[in-house]
């Protein structure tokens, strides 16, 4: 096919810039689309673990609804396989939480703390540490291990001041602290935002007048 020579100019000189720049063009369309792939197989690959890590909750969630002899063995290994292959996913720190529920009631106290202190070395979730520490605290209690427990109750964030202040005064009353209880009792239905709460731990403080 014969071009006239505007043309002919125009072929040659993208043939001239090709020849200079084909290569770089073309390393950058490898990158774009190597991206592109890397980004949906990253995308698929979350979405794979974060059903996988549903399915183990799914699975420690049943198990602890459930009281036959393989619960407690299906529990124990639901939570293995969130805290080893999912730890960073949601389902972790929610899943350990029903375990040592579970495992407090079955009186399995050692391993109960041992999911609870999990989620407080480990959890990226500050709702999920306090409230990790606040069972911690009423397993201690009930082991009377007083100073571990107190320990589990320092520098609470505002949303759980009250509730760490009711546990606190449960503690010093164990203790037999009753002036100490008193105080952490009346930081407790100060800080409650919980009306009915409050009025417990109000009743507590009335329980403390009686005894007098």
């Amino acid at each position: 096919m014969a071009y006239d020579l505007e043309e002919q100019e125009k072929i040659d000189a993208l043939r001239d810039w090709w020849d200079k720049n084909g290569t770089r063009v073309v390393i950058v369309a490898f990158i774009v689309a190597a991206a592109v792939l890397g980004w949906r197989g990253y995308q698929w690959y979350e979405q794979h673990q974060a059903t996988k890590a549903m399915g183990y909750f799914e699975a420690l969630e049943t198990a602890a609804q459930q009281n036959t002899e393989e619960s407690k063995t299906r529990l124990l290994a639901a939570s293995e396989a969130l805290r080893t292959e999912h730890g960073g996913s949601a389902y972790a720190s929610r899943g350990l939480l029903i375990a040592a529920q579970y495992l407090q009631e079955q009186d399995d106290l050692k391993a109960a703390q041992e999911q609870l202190n999990w989620i407080i070395s480990h959890s990226d979730e500050s709702a999920m540490v306090s409230v990790a520490r606040l069972r911690l605290s009423a397993l201690l209690l009930e082991q009377k291990q007083y100073d571990e427990a107190l320990q589990q109750l320092q520098n609470p964030s505002t949303a759980y001041a009250g509730l760490y202040a009711d546990r606190r005064g449960d503690v010093r009353y164990a203790q037999g602290d009753i002036a100490q209880a008193k105080t952490e009792w009346e930081k407790a239905v100060n800080a409650l935002s919980d009306v009915a709460y409050a009025q417990i731990v109000q009743l507590k403080l009335e329980a403390l007048g009686k005894e007098k």
